[in-house]
C-alpha cells in the first residue's frame, strides 16, 4: 500500500506508539490521520493533519460511530492496548485481569476490524496494521494474561489476512518486544525506540510484507519455534 495521499485511523493514538504512528504517517505523505483515543479532552497531538476522534474500542457503539464519522479511511492501525503485571499465573485476580486485557487487546481489535473493513473495501481497498508482540509466542509468567491476548490477536490477524484479501485489504502483523514508551517506564529492559519500530512497520507495509519482526529478540523467538530449543517453554537466557 502507498501511504502517500492515504487517510488513516490509528487507535490508542493519544500517546506512545500510536502517536508515533500518526506522526510518521503524516511525514510519509498521508493527507490525514484520525487519532483515536478513549478520552480526547485536552488532547494535544502537536501538528495539523492529525484529527482527534473519541473511540472506546471496548464499546461496539463507540467503534461504529467512529467508523461512520471516518468513512474516508484506507488504513487502519490497531494499536490500542493495555498491559497488567501480575506476580504469578496463580494470582487469584488472574481471570478478572485477563478479561479486562482481552476486552481491549483482542475484542477491541475484532470490533475495529469489523467496523472499518467495509469502509476500506468501499474506498477501493487498503490495509490494516495490527500491533502484536513477541509475547504471542514467548509468555513470561508476569505477563501471561497480556500474552494470551496477543496470541489471540495474532490468530485473528492471520485469519483476517486470508478473509479480506479478496476485498483488496492487506493485513500486516507487527511483532515487537519491549518498547521505550511510558508503558515500560521504570523497567530496566532491552527496549526498542518506538520511532524505529514504526519506520520498520511502515516500510514493510509499503513493500507488501505480511509480518514484521521489529527487533532481534523477536526474530530469535520466532525462529526458535521450529527448533528443538523452543523459546516458549525453555525460557532461553537471551529471551528472559
Amino acid at each position: 500500500m502507498n501511504i502517500r495521499d492515504s487517510i488513516a485511523f490509528v487507535t490508542g493514538a493519544n500517546r506512545g506508539l500510536g502517536l508515533f504512528f500518526a506522526r510518521e504517517l503524516l511525514a510519509r505523505g498521508a493527507t490525514k490521520v484520525y487519532a483515536g483515543a478513549r478520552n480526547i479532552d485536552g488532547m494535544d497531538v502537536g501538528q495539523p493533519g492529525i484529527v482527534p476522534v473519541q473511540v472506546d474500542v471496548t464499546k461496539p457503539d463507540s467503534v461504529a460511530a467512529a467508523a461512520a464519522r471516518c468513512a474516508d479511511v484506507r488504513l487502519l492501525v490497531n494499536n490500542a492496548g493495555i498491559a497488567r503485571v501480575m506476580e504469578s499465573t496463580l494470582d487469584p485476580d488472574w481471570i478478572a485481569t485477563s478479561r479486562e486485557i482481552m476486552e481491549t487487546n483482542f475484542y477491541g481489535m475484532v470490533l475495529t476490524t469489523q467496523a472499518f473493513a467495509p469502509v476500506l473495501a468501499a474506498n477501493g481497498g487498503g490495509a490494516i496494521v495490527n500491533v502484536l508482540s513477541d509475547t504471542a509466542w514467548f509468555s513470561r509468567p508476569m505477563l501471561a494474561a497480556y500474552s494470551a491476548s496477543k496470541s489471540a490477536a495474532w490468530s485473528f490477524t492471520n485469519a483476517t489476512r486470508i478473509d479480506l484479501r479478496a476485498q483488496g485489504i492487506h493485513v500486516l502483523g507487527m511483532h515487537v518486544g519491549f518498547l521505550d514508551t511510558d508503558m515500560t517506564k521504570g523497567y530496566e529492559l532491552r527496549k526498542t525506540r518506538p520511532q524505529d519500530a514504526v519506520s520498520a512497520v511502515l516500510d514493510g507495509l509499503e513493500s507488501g510484507k505480511d509480518e514484521i519482526l521489529v527487533d532481534a529478540n523477536t526474530q530469535l523467538i520466532k525462529q526458535s519455534l521450529s527448533s528443538v530449543d523452543n523459546a516458549y517453554y525453555l525460557n532461553l537466557p537471551a529471551l528472559a
